[in-house]
């Protein structure tokens, strides 16, 4: 019978979690903002992984700045990894910005606009109840 799930959709979803308590507990850097990690991407001979994050209450350098900070940590952050996973051999880390929750944020702006002024018109246009 197959597995559902691959080794690789597996090691990638465990290490989501592992990077985040990293993240959360033992990373002490003063220089990164508030991280999340959204996706972790792993090759099928698991060698490499993927990490997409997000940094919230920075500006676009400020996101950027902390994505390369974290490629030079990236042997650090593996290391501590490390030591949280039984496996054998643990991917090589590297780190990328996921601006999705950006692109959500700027869509539900949009979509709040278009709402008031859906209101806003409905209301001009609609006769009054005065007698």
């Amino acid at each position: 019978m197959p597995k559902e799930f691959g080794r690789s959709a597996r090691v990638s979803s465990q290490l989501q979690k592992e990077l985040s308590l990293v993240f959360q507990r033992d990373l002490k850097d003063p220089r990164l903002g508030l991280l999340t990690v959204n996706e972790v991407e792993v090759t099928k001979d698991l060698s490499v992984a993927k990490v997409y994050v997000t940094v919230l209450n920075v500006d676009e350098q400020g996101k950027r700045d902390n994505v390369k900070l974290l490629n030079q940590l990236a042997p650090q952050i593996r290391h501590d990894v490390a030591k949280r996973m039984r496996l054998r051999h643990i991917s090589e880390l590297r780190f990328f910005y996921d601006d999705s929750f950006d692109t959500g944020m700027r869509v539900a702006q949009l979509l709040s606009e278009v709402n008031i002024a859906a209101r806003s018109e409905t209301d001009q246009t609609s006769p009054s109840n005065e007698q």
